[in-house]
């Protein structure tokens, strides 16, 4: 494994366009739980899609539900998982962070992957993580498992 890549199923990113495009003209977002190993980079095990709580319009911002984050981590207690990673989309736009998204890094720890989605069709997906003074995003590389 890279140290500069998440590692997800074909599945996974799937489940990430289906909620793209299910959720569009609005953004989709969700959890991604999984291990962040150092120097091996982030393995996703599961993909949470969450509603996006986001006050209106969601159309170029998104919220995943606290509800979601919580249960997930008091599930993953007894776990070597954990919440590693937000995912969500950017209708009719590109697969980039947007100043939106920048203004909203709180966790300088957590993976981002973003779906570009285009008249209702996801398109790339990429993966970023944010610079340690939460900045910026740095490009991360992603990997498709069988």
């Amino acid at each position: 494994m890279s140290a500069a890549s998440v590692w997800l199923m074909h599945e996974q990113l799937q489940a990430i366009e289906r909620a793209a495009e299910a959720a569009y003209p609005e953004e989709a977002c969700g959890l991604l739980v999984g291990r962040s190993e150092p120097g091996e980079g982030y393995r996703v095990k599961a993909v949470e899609a969450s509603a996006n709580v986001a006050e209106p319009p969601r159309t170029r911002r998104f919220e995943v539900d606290p509800k979601l984050r919580l249960r997930l981590e008091r599930d993953l207690r007894e776990s070597p998982d954990s919440v590693i990673g937000v995912y969500h989309s950017h209708p009719d736009g590109s697969a980039k962070p947007s100043e939106t998204d920048i203004s909203m890094i709180f966790e300088p720890d957590m993976v981002w992957l973003i779906t570009a989605v285009a008249d209702g069709r996801a398109g790339a997906t990429t993966g970023w993580r944010p610079t340690e003074d939460g900045a910026a995003f740095l490009p991360l590389g992603l990997e498709l498992g069988a």
